[in-house]
C-alpha cells in the first residue's frame, strides 16, 4: 500500500514538473541560466580579449589558408544535405537531386544562423517541399522524423569524449557542470534508437508500415555524425592555421563540449555558450585570449555567415524568380508580404506567400551589403592594397570614396526595408547604390571582394525586378523611430569598432610603416556621424520630394451623385446610409459595378460593411481592391461583415472575429400585447396621458429645427467629442438626407430626437441612426420614442427595423471559442465601467428582436490586438468639420 502511495506521489511530482515546464517564462529561464553560467565561468578570459589584437591576428592569415578554411566550411555545410537525401529516400519524396541539395542548403544555413530551436529549418523545408508538390500527409511525418535525429551525431561524439578518444579533461575538471551536460547528451543516442525501434513510433510516424529499419536508424545517426564531424574538422582547420601546433583530438574534444553547451543554451547557432566554452578550452591549452577569439570569429564567419549569405542568394533566386510579370496578383487570396515570419509560423494556407521569402531574402542581402560596406570602411585596409591604390589614384579620391562608401552603406541599410516591401523606387535607388558602392569599394582601397558581392546582389535584384511593383509603402512614426534607433546603434558600433581596431592595429605595424601614413585613412567619428546624418537627410528628401500619391486620391473620393445613382440600381444594407457622411473614400471595382467604401488607419484600409453590387462579382471585386491597395503596401479589412458574405471572405483567406450582434425587429411578430411587454405599454400610456407628442419630420428640415436639435445634441454630448466612421454624428447636411423623429413635451420643447436611415433594399428595412436626448428627461423617454417609431415604420409598410449593434454580445461564450473571443466575453461581462455592454443588450431585448451576428474579417498577416487598437483609433477619430 505504501509503495502504491509513493508511486502516486511520484506521478504527482512528474505532473507538477510538466506543469511548471509548460510555463513559457520557466522554459525561457533554462537557456538564460545556461548562458549566464557560461558567462560567469568565462568572464576572466573575456576581459583579456582586445579587439585590435584580434584584427591583427586575422590580418596575418595568408590567402591560401583563408581559401582552405572557407573550402572546409562550405564542405561541412554541404554535408548537412545528407539529412534531406535521407528523408528523400526513406519517404520516397519525388524531388530532384539538385533541388534536394538546394533546399537543404537554404534550410540548414537559415537554421544555423537564426535557429528558433530548429523551427527555421522546419518552416523553410515545409515551404520548399510543398512548393515541389510534396503533399502534407507525406511531408509532415518526414519533418517529424528529421527533427530529433540532428543531434544524434553529437551524442555519439559525446561517448568518444567520455571514453577518452576526444579528450578535454582539463576543461571538464575545472568546470564540473559540463560533465553532466556531456553525459546527458551521450544518453540521448540510446534513447533515440529505442524510440525509433518502438511500436508507438512505428504506428504514429511510420504510418503503420512497421518499425524503422536498422539501416535507416544507422543512416540517420551517420548523417548527423557527418554533420558534426565536418563541423569539428572545420573548427580544427581554422585553429591549426591561427594557433599552430594544435592536436586534432584535443581541439575536437573542446569543439564537442562547446557544441553541447550551445545546444543546451537553445540560442541560434549556440552563440554565446559555444563561444565562451571554446574560449575557455583554448585558453587552457596555453593560447592567448586574442588568438582564441580570432579562431571563433573566423569560425562564425566561414561556417555560419558566408554559407547563410549564399543561402540568401539561393532563396532569392528560388522564390524571386517566380515573380513573373504576368503573375496574377488579383487572384483570390492575394496577400502582401509585410512579415515573412508571420507567413512561416502563422501558415495562412491560401496566400501566394512562397515568393515572399525571395523578396525577404533580397532585403536581407541589401542589408548585408550595407553592413559589409561599413565593416570594410571601419577596419584597416591591407597595406599593399592601400599603396597600390594610392599610386593609381590620389589620396583625396581615396578619402572621398571612403566617406561615400559609408554613406552608401547607411543608405542600403535604410533601403533594405523598401526592398522587403517590394517598392519600385527602392529597387531603382538600391541598384544605383550597389553599383556605386562597388566602384567606391575598389577606389578606397582595392577591396574587390566587397565590390564583387555588391555586384552579385545587384544582379540578383535585376533578375527579380518584376517583384518590385509597389508605388509606395506606409511610413509610420513607429517604424521611423525604430530605423533611426537601429542606424544610430550601427553608427555607434561603427565608431567603436573603427576606433578600437585602428588604435590596436597601429600599435603592431610591421617595421618601416609610418603610423601617420595609415592613420590618415581613418576619420572614424566624423565618418560615422556624417554617414548617418546624410543618409537620413537624403532619404527624407526622396520621400518628401516624390510625387504626392495618396491611396484615397487614387481610389476615388466622396461622390454623392454617383452614389445615389448606384444605390438606385443595387441593394444596400444597414450601413449604406453612413456612406453619405463624406468621411469615406470609394473604390469602384469591376468597371463601377461594385462599390467598397473605406477609411484608412495606418497601413489598413477598413471597409465598412460588405461590398455593394452584384454578388457574382464580389470575389473578383475584393481581389481587385486588394491588388490596388497592395501597390501602396496597404491591407484590406472588412468591419461589420455579415454572415451572407463569410464564404467569399473565406475564399480570400480571411480570418474572422465576432464583433457582436445586430438587433432586428420583425414587424410580423412585433406587438405590445402580452405580459412580457406590460412595462412598454405602461410607459406609452404614461407619456400619452402627460401630453408628450411624437412627430416624424420629413426632409428637408428647417434651419430653426436643426438649431434646436444641435442644442439637444450638445447637451447630450456634455463636452465629449463625436465618434465617427461606423457611427453617425451631428452633421446638418447629413441630417437633411432622411426623416427625423421628434419627442416633445406638453410645452412643445424637444426632449429627444433620432434620425432614420434607409436600408436601400426596396423599402424592406429601416434603421436607427443618430439618437440624442436632453439631460434629466423622464424615465422611459427613449422607450416611448422607440415604440412609436416602430409603430410608425410598421404602418408605412416596412418589414423590419434595425435597432443597431450590441458590441461583443454572444462573443466567446462557447468553451471552444478562440482565446481572443473569450477575452472579449470577459470584457462584455466586466467592462460596464467603460461601456454598458450588458445593459445595451438588455435594453434592446425589450423589443424582442432577432439577433444577427457581425464579424471582423481580416488577413492572417495582421495581429488582432494591433488591428483592434487601430479600429478604436479609427472610430474615435474626430469627424471632419463641416464646410
Amino acid at each position: 500500500m505504501q509503495s502504491k502511495q509513493q508511486t502516486l506521489e511520484r506521478f504527482k511530482i512528474v505532473r507538477l514538473f510538466l506543469t511548471i515546464y509548460r510555463i513559457r517564462a520557466v522554459r525561457a529561464l533554462f537557456p538564460v541560466a545556461i548562458i549566464a553560467l557560461v558567462y560567469w565561468e568565462g568572464q576572466h578570459e573575456l576581459k583579456q580579449v582586445h579587439l585590435g589584437l584580434i584584427m591583427r591576428e586575422l590580418r596575418r592569415v595568408p590567402t591560401s589558408a583563408v581559401l582552405q578554411m572557407i573550402g572546409f566550411a562550405l564542405l561541412a555545410v554541404a554535408v548537412m544535405s545528407a539529412y534531406d537525401y535521407l528523408i528523400r529516400a526513406h519517404f520516397r519524396l519525388k524531388v530532384g537531386l539538385w533541388d534536394t541539395f538546394r533546399y537543404a542548403w537554404i534550410a540548414n544555413t537559415f537554421n544555423n544562423l537564426i535557429g528558433f530551436a530548429g523551427l527555421a529549418g522546419v518552416g523553410l523545408r515545409t515551404l520548399m517541399y510543398k512548393k515541389s508538390g510534396v503533399s502534407t500527409s507525406v511531408l509532415t511525418p518526414a519533418i517529424v522524423f528529421l527533427s530529433p535525429l540532428m543531434i544524434t551525431g553529437l551524442s555519439l561524439l559525446s561517448w568518444a569524449n567520455i571514453f577518452g578518444l576526444l579528450p578535454a579533461t582539463a576543461l571538464l575538471e575545472e568546470h564540473h557542470w559540463l560533465v553532466f551536460a556531456v553525459w546527458g547528451m551521450a544518453l540521448y543516442l540510446p534513447f533515440f534508437v529505442f524510440v525509433q525501434r518502438s511500436a508507438l513510433y512505428a504506428k504514429w510516424i511510420n504510418r503503420g508500415q512497421g518499425r524503422t529499419p536498422w539501416l535507416t536508424v544507422v543512416a540517420s545517426v551517420g548523417a548527423s555524425f557527418l554533420e558534426w564531424s565536418f563541423a569539428g574538422v572545420t573548427f580544427w582547420t581554422i585553429s591549426s592555421h591561427l594557433l599552430h601546433e594544435v592536436h586534432f583530438p584535443v581541439i575536437f574534444g573542446i569543439f564537442t563540449i562547446a557544441a553541447i553547451a550551445g545546444i543546451l543554451s537553445m540560442a541560434p547557432g549556440g552563440i554565446g555558450a559555444f563561444d565562451l566554452i571554446a574560449l575557455l578550452g583554448l585558453t587552457q591549452l596555453g593560447f592567448k585570449s586574442d588568438q582564441a577569439m580570432a579562431v571563433l570569429v573566423i569560425f562564425r564567419l566561414f561556417y555560419y555567415l558566408i554559407p547563410w549569405l549564399i543561402g540568401l542568394v539561393l532563396a532569392a533566386l528560388e522564390f524571386g524568380l517566380q515573380g513573373k510579370k504576368g503573375q496574377d496578383r488579383s487572384a483570390p487570396g492575394f496577400e502582401p508580404a509585410l512579415n515573412i515570419w508571420q507567413r512561416i509560423w502563422g501558415w495562412p494556407g491560401q496566400y501566394t506567400f512562397l515568393s515572399d521569402l525571395g523578396v525577404w531574402a533580397l532585403g536581407k542581402l541589401v542589408l548585408a551589403s550595407g553592413l559589409i560596406l561599413l565593416l570594410s570602411t571601419a577596419t584597416p585596409g591591407l597595406l599593399y592594397r592601400l599603396k597600390i591604390t594610392e599610386e593609381i589614384l590620389s589620396f583625396s579620391i581615396m578619402q572621398l570614396s571612403h566617406h561615400l562608401s559609408v554613406l552608401i552603406g547607411f543608405m542600403l541599410i535604410l533601403l533594405s526595408r523598401g526592398i522587403t516591401l517590394r517598392v519600385r523606387s527602392a529597387y531603382i535607388w538600391t541598384s544605383i547604390l550597389l553599383f556605386s558602392g562597388s566602384v567606391f569599394a575598389v577606389a578606397k582601397g582595392f577591396d574587390y571582394e566587397e565590390a564583387l558581392f555588391l555586384l552579385l546582389v545587384a544582379l540578383i535584384l535585376w533578375i527579380s525586378r518584376s517583384r518590385f511593383y509597389r508605388i509606395s509603402a506606409p511610413v509610420s512614426r513607429q517604424s521611423t523611430i525604430w530605423w533611426l534607433a537601429l542606424t544610430s546603434v550601427i553608427a555607434l558600433s561603427y565608431y567603436l569598432l573603427g576606433s578600437h581596431v585602428h588604435r590596436g592595429f597601429l600599435k603592431h605595424l610591421p617595421p618601416g610603416v609610418e603610423p601617420e601614413w595609415l592613420q590618415r585613412h581613418s576619420h572614424v567619428a566624423f565618418t560615422a556621424v556624417g554617414g548617418l546624418a546624410f543618409s537620413w537627410i537624403i532619404l527624407t528628401l526622396l520621400i518628401t520630394l516624390r510625387p504626392h500619391r495618396k491611396p484615397e486620391e487614387l481610389f476615388g473620393n466622396f461622390d454623392m451623385a454617383r452614389l445615389k445613382n448606384f444605390l438606385g440600381e443595387v441593394q444596400g444594407n444597414a450601413l449604406t446610409h453612413m456612406l453619405f457622411l463624406g468621411d469615406k473614400s470609394f473604390f469602384w471595382a469591376q468597371e463601377g459595378k461594385v462599390l467598397l467604401a473605406f477609411a484608412r488607419v495606418r497601413d489598413k484600409l477598413v471597409v465598412l460593411g460588405d461590398p455593394l453590387g452584384e454578388r457574382s462579382l464580389m470575389n473578383e471585386a475584393i481581389s481587385e481592391f486588394r491588388q490596388a491597395a497592395d501597390k501602396y503596401g496597404l491591407v484590406v479589412v472588412f468591419y461589420q461583415a455579415t454572415p451572407d458574405f463569410l464564404s467569399i471572405y473565406h475564399e480570400q483567406g480571411y480570418r474572422f472575429f465576432k464583433l457582436g450582434e445586430e438587433a432586428l425587429v420583425t414587424f410580423d411578430t412585433f406587438t405590445l400585447s402580452g405580459k412580457k411587454n406590460s412595462d412598454l405599454r405602461s410607459v406609452c400610456n404614461r407619456f400619452e396621458r402627460e401630453g408628450y407628442d411624437f412627430e416624424v419630420v420629413e426632409a428637408p428640415h428647417a434651419e430653426d429645427l436643426l438649431r434646436e436639435l444641435r442644442s439637444v445634441s450638445n447637451e447630450w454630448l456634455n463636452g465629449r467629442t463625436e465618434k465617427g466612421y461606423s457611427l453617425g454624428w451631428f452633421n446638418e447636411s447629413y441630417l437633411q438626407l432622411a426623416p427625423i423623429v421628434l419627442l416633445r413635451n406638453a410645452q412643445g420643447t424637444i426632449l429627444a430626437f433620432a434620425s432614420i436611415a434607409n436600408g436601400y433594399d426596396q423599402g424592406m428595412t429601416l434603421s436607427i441612426d443618430l439618437m440624442r436626448h436632453r439631460k434629466n428627461v423622464p424615465n422611459g423617454t427613449m422607450d416611448y420614442l422607440f415604440v412609436r417609431l416602430l409603430e410608425w415604420a410598421k404602418s408605412k409598410g416596412y418589414h423590419r427595423f434595425n435597432l443597431g449593434n450590441a458590441p461583443l454580445s454572444s462573443v466567446g461564450e462557447n468553451a471552444g471559442a478562440l482565446k481572443e473571443e473569450k477575452l472579449a466575453h470577459l470584457v462584455f461581462k466586466r467592462g460596464g465601467h467603460w461601456y454598458g455592454f450588458v445593459g445595451l443588450r438588455r435594453y434592446k431585448e425589450k423589443f424582442s428582436p432577432e439577433w444577427e451576428p457581425r464579424y471582423l474579417a481580416y488577413p492572417a498577416s495582421i495581429a488582432l490586438p494591433i488591428l483592434t487598437l487601430d479600429l478604436v483609433r479609427l472610430v474615435s477619430r474626430h469627424p471632419r468639420a463641416e464646410e
